[in-house]
């Protein structure tokens, strides 16, 4: 009988569907087989890296695959002593328990595997960790004083009593801006949940500036690059996350903005939108949004200094190295531009610490410097690119909400979170970093049950390590001029709580 037109006989029929079947079954199993073999690979003689993201992404990849795909497959086919021997049995219920189990035990064993390779205890949401922060006073005030407060949400006035610590101890906050001033308030936009900066903080420091006792006049930008690439959801940065650092989960940093921009000049710049755009000055002639990049790396930490150029929604001509472009006189007013730089207090899987140094990883294009950027910061890197564009008049360090698992930042879900209650702040980044690690990361690392925190530990100086890398970037700003020190006698820390504080 003559078949059909356009119609297959039907052995063929049915062979193309298990090949068909066959290439699309292909595509996962070799995602899960590569997924584990860059697990194990990766990890290596480190046990510890089992936390990093990717490994923990990894090690999800491939036990989807084996209790998905590769362990029913080895059930089903009659060539495997458990698919002969479910066979012989002849009960389809045997052999869906046989798989419930292998399927459970595959599932079973992602969570301690992490929680074994990671050196941890336990460490339950929303866990409170008490921290004893001790204070030094010396005779005389200096640029790297330290100033903190304990016992602050974010949202409650912590912000204004480590305003009013400052102007105890001689370093008025207001004497660092002045009321016609434009402000770039640097944030952690690349992650979401407590990877980013708390957004109680910054709403609390953007109230501190509009209170300026001369009246504020000037305009604040909270800004970001999330490289556009990696980050919470794969694709960079947003200053508009669902789910936010903050007390109202859905308080992003655009809803900051936008809580005072019907009054005032705030807005947000996602500087990942023009990450990839390479420009020239104002001055050159160039108006474009856009990213300057220097010709040349640093003969001294290996960086190639890179600083946005961009327009405000307010129109105002920024250029985050010179200063305000004034179109009309064709000149940049650089005294005007100011930055604090709030960052949030975290670990991470390749640099150990990331605090207020590292946090000009977000002030840089590693695009168009092609990666040159991430890959000189345990060389100092983020030293020269401080010193070299604009250097922060201040260093706000959210310390709300940390992530103290050795290895596992820079992403931080709410589950992988540790409340110390903490903000401080100070002129000098280095002393910061320094000191938050050896006052608050490391110590709360170890009450949380974390045996081994020498990724974190300030004073280790192996190649690339944490302590190495921000000696490194000091060299950088001390050789620049910036007097940043790591020697935490000379300096004085002041420390209050909050409960010592009324807000009126």
């Amino acid at each position: 009988m003559q078949m059909g037109a356009g119609r297959l006989p039907m052995r063929n029929h049915e062979s193309l569907k298990h090949h068909s079947a066959e290439k699309v079954w292909n595509v996962p199993f070799l995602v899960g087989i590569a997924s584990l073999l860059w697990f194990l690979i990766r990890t290596g003689a480190k046990p510890r890296r089992a936390a990093y993201p990717c490994q923990k992404a990894a090690l999800a990849n491939a036990s989807a695959w084996l209790g998905t795909l590769a362990l029913p497959e080895f059930f089903r086919r009659p060539e495997t002593a458990i698919g002969r021997e479910a066979r012989r049995l002849g009960s389809a219920r045997v052999r869906f328990a046989l798989l419930l189990l292998a399927s459970a035990a595959v599932a079973g064993i992602a969570g301690p595997a992490v929680r074994f390779f990671s050196n941890v205890s336990s460490n339950p949401a929303g866990q409170f960790t008490a921290l004893n922060l001790i204070g030094r006073r010396q005779p005389t005030s200096t640029f790297s004083d330290i100033y903190a407060v304990q016992g602050t949400t974010g949202a409650d006035g912590g912000f204004q009593r480590l305003v009013q610590l400052m102007e105890q101890r001689g370093q008025p906050f207001y004497a660092l801006i002045d009321r016609n001033d434009v402000i770039i308030i640097k944030v952690n936009g690349q992650w979401d949940q407590r990877g980013g900066t708390n957004t109680d903080l910054v709403r609390a420091i953007i109230e501190i500036i509009l209170a300026h006792p001369g009246g504020f006049d000037g305009e604040i930008v909270i800004a970001d690059n999330g490289q556009a690439q990696y980050g919470a959801a794969g694709r960079g940065g947003d200053l508009d996350w669902k789910s936010n650092n903050a007390e109202d989960r859905t308080q992003s940093m655009q809803k900051v903005a936008d809580r005072f921009s019907k009054e005032h000049r705030v807005s947000t710049a996602l500087w990942d939108r023009i990450t990839m755009t390479l420009v020239g000055e104002y001055s050159d002639g160039d108006t474009r949004d856009g990213y300057v990049v220097a010709s040349s790396a640093s003969a001294a930490t290996g960086i190639v200094v890179s600083y946005p150029k961009f327009k405000t929604l307010y129109g105002t001509r920024i250029s985050f190295k010179k200063g305000i472009w004034n179109p009309v006189s064709r000149s940049y007013d650089s005294d005007r531009l100011k930055v604090i730089n709030v960052p949030v207090l975290k670990t991470h899987s390749i640099y150990g610490v990331t605090a207020s140094v590292k946090h000009y990883m977000g002030v840089t294009s590693d695009r168009l410097t092609k990666h040159a950027a991430h890959q000189s910061v345990g060389s100092g890197g983020m030293g020269t690119q401080m010193a070299e564009t604009r250097f922060p008049v201040l260093n706000v360090l959210d310390a709300i909400w940390i992530n103290a698992v050795p290895g596992g930042g820079p992403l931080t879900r709410y589950a992988e979170a540790t409340r110390t209650n903490i903000v401080a702040a100070s002129r000098d980044p280095v002393a910061l970093d320094y000191w938050a690690a050896k006052s608050i990361l490391v110590p709360a690392a170890e009450k949380l049950g974390y045996r081994n925190t020498e990724s974190m530990n300030p004073d280790n100086v192996q190649t690339r390590s944490f302590g190495k890398w921000l000696r490194l970037s000091m060299k950088a700003l001390q050789d620049a001029g910036y007097p940043s020190t790591l020697d935490l006698s000379k300096i004085n820390i002041t420390v209050s709580s909050l409960e010592d504080f009324k807000v009126e």
